[in-house]
Parts: C-alpha cells; structure tokens; sequence
C-alpha cells in the first residue's frame, strides 16, 4: 500500500517518461516509416489512455479531498482542474488524428507541454499545501481508493463530463466499460 502522493508521483514519472519517448521519437528499429508512425500512434494511445485514467481518479478523490482540507483547496483544485479539461480536450481531438498529420504532431506537441505544466502545478503548488493538513492515516486511505479506482477508470478522455465528483464516481465505471469496449473493437492500444 502506498500514500496518496507515492501513487500519483508513479503515475506522473510513468507521464513524463510516454512524454520524454515521445520527444525522442518512435524507436528507429522499425522496417519502414508506416511501422515508425504505428509506433508513434502506440505511444500516444498509451498516454492518453494513462492519462485519461489518472485525471478521472483525480476528479473523484483527490480534489474533492484538497478542497475539503486544504484552505485554499477550492482555488488550487479550480486551477488544476480547468487545467486537465483542457488537455483533454487535446488528448480526445487527438484520438481522431494520425501520426505524421502536421495538425497531429502541432497537438500533441501542446498536449506534452500542458501535462508537464500541470503535474509541475500539482507537485509543486498543492502537494506541499496538501501535505500540511492530511493525516498518515488519510494519505494511505486516499492513495488505496486511488489506486484500486484507476483499474476501472476510463481510458479515453471525456472532456465533456462535468469534473462533479459523485458524477464521476456514478457513471465512471459505465464509462470504462465502454472505453474498453471500444478500445477492443478500434483496437486502440493493442500492441
């Protein structure tokens, strides 16, 4: 079992590492450039599915616990999460995109820059403010909610769903079964 910010910084090195192979490019032991641009298209799907799972446990239970605990958790968790509906905004235009399209890579290139701005935000802005006011006790339970959520979190962005909460928590697991539905048929993800 891990506390709170054990696992949201696994979940933000995992981002910043997709982040960091995706500047390098796709691996060039690939045969042709229709293999490099697939790989590239692999990349990119395993970000937005890791992200869009990570942000909607986010939404669920850790800023309603910042906004709870935190004195000013209602404008820290405002920021971040208009923060995140904008990425996903990007990371859902992205899904219809192919690598290699100049508009893919323009995207994309904006998506990166917006993750690594908001997990700067989050670690640098809220955690230590969270970390003044929650108990040993809080952070283990929040992380353990957290991290059993994430395996039923949907793996696509829904930009269009309100951040509410109890929404979430109601329709999320709907909404995963779907996106891994979906996923099986599109083939999304398979590598």
């Amino acid at each position: 079992m891990a506390n709170v910010f054990e696992v949201l910084e696994r979940d933000h090195e995992e981002v910043k590492g997709l982040v960091t192979e995706m500047e390098a490019g796709p691996p060039l032991t690939a045969a042709s450039e229709h293999d490099l641009l697939l790989a590239r298209k692999h990349q990119v799907d395993r970000l937005i599915t890791e992200e869009s799972k990570h942000e909607a446990v986010e939404e669920e239970y850790f800023w309603p616990t910042v906004r709870e605990l935190v004195p000013n958790g209602n404008e820290l968790a405002n920021h971040a999460v208009k923060q995140e509906q904008q990425a996903k905004f990007v990371l859902d235009d992205l899904i219809g995109y192919e690598p290699g399209e100049a508009r893919y890579e323009e995207m994309l290139t904006g998506a990166m820059t917006m993750l690594r701005e908001h997990i700067a935000y989050e670690e640098e802005q809220v955690w230590p403010e969270l970390r003044l006011v929650i108990s040993p006790e809080r952070a283990m339970e929040l992380g353990t909610k957290i991290e059993r959520a994430k395996k039923m979190a949907p793996t696509r962005p829904h930009p269009r769903t309100p951040p509410n909460p109890g929404l979430l928590k109601a329709t999320s697991p709907f909404v995963a079964t779907a996106d891994r539905i979906r996923d099986l048929v599109t083939g999304r993800g398979r590598r």
